[in-house]
């Protein structure tokens, strides 16, 4: 090989430039592919990255270029993660603009020009879209759309009258979680909460299933909480897919405690957000949602009290004036029955006066009378008493006399029976007394044979031995 055959490497490399430059010249390209390798340097403003495909079912990279974007590209790039609120990193599917050019030093390049913002959100609305149709139709039973809003298990839940108890879920060095603590601890009402945190990883889609056990590990602690607070700190869009996802967004529809999401999106509405009880953009508005909720039951609280301060000293006004009225109704009535009964007693007094008067002139007349009466009549009543009491006097002489005599007569009569009665008299008439012993007997039956007995006759007593008893049928009627 002569030297004649040689040529330079800045001339090879400017023959490529001159050969792409023919080729594609002005012309630029609307490419879909993925970030990798990137790099910014903000002093200068400038991306450099690679843009790669990758094969569907595999992927694996099937083609891979250099790419840098500075001016015109740079602030494509800004505003892409404006509108998105998706920083232009690694990993991320885009849609952009490019110019192929070749440069004799750093090769070749594809320089970026613009960044399509709606494809990449397109594309993450149109996947929270499939999974919102998926949740209604695998959980009907619980969530169902009413217009443009989502009625689920959850927001239909009640809130307590005043919210105390509160389980958070978030990453343990979130600084949501920190704002949200704080606005708690510091509101100027002085209410107090129970915090009981449950930390988890909230970042990333694959992680909706850790999420999801620490709900389960809410319900499990059987703690009866108030509400369920959701936290995480700002992010790009892509950091919130988490809560886009289908476990999450059913988990959260079902729960039976009211949840209060506080996710830190600025922009759009996540899914879990749409399943939730109460939805609020930051960690600090869901801190401010509870402290309202319970500012708004105190206030009720001090607008009844108010109304029944009103309607009491209502009610004792009129009350008031009722019994004013009723004691100046009581006053001159009693005055009026008064002055009638005073009237009525002098009337009596009246009565009662001249009446006595004239009883008591009655009642003397009649003593006058009686008095003369019983002056008058003593000398008759006394000579009355005396003829009674001597007639009284003849009738008892006669009377004694009478009953003398016959008293006489009856002691007479008695005289003579007891004198046939007498045992003196009986024995002479032929009658003895029979002793067994020193015993009178009147019957055989005490008397064995054999025995001895006296018979006592009125001039001697003969003692005996019984030889022989016989019993008389009837007795007595022998004699």
């Amino acid at each position: 090989m002569t030297a004649s055959e040689t040529i330079k490497l800045s001339a090879l490399t400017g023959k490529i430039q001159q050969a792409l430059s023919n080729v594609f010249g002005e012309a630029t390209f609307w490419v879909v592919a993925d970030v990798t390798n990137h790099a910014f340097y903000a002093q200068k403003g400038y991306h450099y990255f690679d843009l790669v495909e990758k094969d569907a079912n595999s992927s694996a990279i099937v083609a891979k270029v250099a790419a840098v974007a500075w001016g015109n590209g740079s602030v494509r790039i800004r505003e892409f993660e404006y509108v998105t609120g998706q920083p232009f990193k690694n990993d991320i599917h885009v849609l952009v603009k490019v110019s192929v050019n070749y440069h004799q030093v750093h090769g070749l390049q594809i320089t970026l020009l613009d960044i399509d913002t709606s494809f990449t959100i397109g594309m993450l609305e149109q996947q929270k879209q499939q999974t919102l149709l998926r949740l209604l139709a695998e959980c009907s039973d619980f969530i169902r759309k009413a217009g443009d809003r989502y009625v689920t298990r959850n927001n239909q839940l009640p809130l307590p009258a005043v919210i105390q108890k509160l389980a958070v879920i978030t990453s343990g060095n979130s600084a949501g979680f920190q704002d949200f603590r704080h606005t708690l601890e510091h509101n100027r009402f002085a209410y107090a909460f129970q915090v009981d945190t449950y930390f988890t990883v909230v970042q990333g889609e694959s992680k909706a299933e850790l999420v999801q056990q620490r709900l389960i590990d809410v319900y499990n602690s059987g703690v009866a909480y108030d509400a369920v607070v959701i936290i995480r700190g700002g992010g790009a869009q892509t950091d919130f897919l988490l809560f886009d996802t289908f476990l999450l967004g059913r988990a959260v529809a079902k729960f039976p405690i009211p949840i209060i999401t506080g996710i830190g999106h600025q922009k759009n509405e996540t899914i879990t957000d749409m399943m939730a009880h109460s939805p609020v953009k930051t960690p600090t508005k869901a801190a401010e949602l509870i402290i309202a909720h319970n500012k708004a039951f105190e206030d009720g609280v001090s607008a009844l009290q108010h109304t029944i301060l009103i309607r009491a000293q209502q009610l004792f006004s009129s009350h008031y004036q009722a019994l004013s009225q009723l004691n100046a109704t009581v006053i001159n009535q009693t005055r009026t029955v008064l002055h009638r009964q005073r009237e009525t007693l002098h009337n009596y007094h009246n009565l009662v006066s001249h009446g006595s008067r004239s009883v008591l002139q009655h009642h003397q007349r009649e003593l006058l009378t009686l008095s003369g009466a019983i002056l008058a009549r003593p000398r008759a009543v006394i000579a009355g008493k005396q003829n009674d009491l001597l007639n009284i006097t003849a009738n008892i002489r006669s009377f004694n006399r009478l009953y003398m005599q016959n008293r006489r007569g009856q002691l007479a009569h008695y005289d003579t029976l007891f004198k046939l009665m007498s045992p003196v008299n009986i024995l002479k008439r032929g009658f003895a007394i029979v002793y067994a012993g020193d015993k009178i007997i009147n019957s055989a039956l005490p008397v064995e044979t054999g025995s001895p007995i006296t018979v006592r006759l009125h001039d001697a007593s003969l003692e005996a031995t019984v030889i022989a008893k016989t019993p008389h049928d009837e007795p007595g009627t022998d004699i």
